[in-house]
């Protein structure tokens, strides 16, 4: 053999094992993309199921919420007669406050009127039995 076929077999060997490494990672290529596809298939499906899920699961939530309102709107007279009744509450409070403050000031008047009424009468006894000894 001369030197040129030394240098073509050489040639060629070397491109004989770099289309066998290259047909190596094609199959492994082929393999991996392979269960890509698989992947992105589960996936999907997975993601109908749980998309399907959310669906349901908001129209629970519509419906629920739709249930709290029309609850609320049944109570919301509760608390407002809650309300107005402590308003009540509260203006009967100031009202006996008023009149336990009338009434205080009209018990101190009686007291000073009868304690003027005694002095007064006091006076006049006295006056009367000066006026009985002369």
């Amino acid at each position: 053999m001369t030197g040129g076929q030394v240098a073509g077999l050489i040639a060629a060997i070397a491109f004989l094992i770099l289309v066998l490494f290259i047909g190596m990672f094609l199959v492994k290529m082929n393999k991996t993309l392979g269960e890509v596809n698989k992947s992105v298939k589960t996936m999907t499906s997975d993601l109908d199921v749980i998309s399907h899920q959310a669906e349901n699961i908001m129209a629970n939530a519509n419906e629920l919420l739709e249930d709290v309102n029309k609850k609320v709107a049944t109570i919301d007279p509760v608390f407002q007669a809650a309300a107005d009744l402590g308003e009540s509450v509260s203006d009967l409070n100031t009202a006996t406050r008023n009149l336990t403050d009338r009434v205080t000031d009209t018990a101190k008047q009686t007291a000073k009127t009868s304690l003027a009424a005694k002095v007064g009468k006091t006076a006049f006894d006295l006056y009367r039995n000066h006026k009985n000894k002369d």
